[in-house]
């Protein structure tokens, strides 16, 4: 049995000692992950191909004819699902950076 941290517990440390408050990076991921997608639409994002695109995907019929209420309630009512593929995006991209460096 190895005396060394299981590598989850690692990360967790990584995460406790950032000293921003979590909403801050969790908004900070989101921000940049819409910058990237929203090229061209950053501001009238639900006029986006890519992310009409991504919500229809997601969502189904309740994605259709997105206008600018309707973007703003789903992207609400569905913020934890949204969370949860902002960072699963977040390390994507982080592996492909590693990769490429490598």
């Amino acid at each position: 049995m190895s005396t060394s941290q299981p590598r989850w517990e690692n990360n967790r440390l990584e995460e406790v000692q950032d000293p921003r408050p979590v909403y801050v990076r969790y908004m900070w991921k989101m921000l940049r992950y819409y910058w990237i997608v929203a090229r061209g639409y950053r501001l009238d994002p639900w006029n986006s191909p890519y992310l009409r695109w991504r919500f229809e995907t997601f969502l189904g019929p309740e994605a259709a004819s997105l206008d600018a209420g309707k973007f703003f309630r789903l992207t609400w009512k569905y913020r934890d699902q949204m969370e949860r593929f902002v960072d699963w995006a977040e390390a994507r991209r982080r592996y492909q950076r590693r990769r490429v460096h490598v």
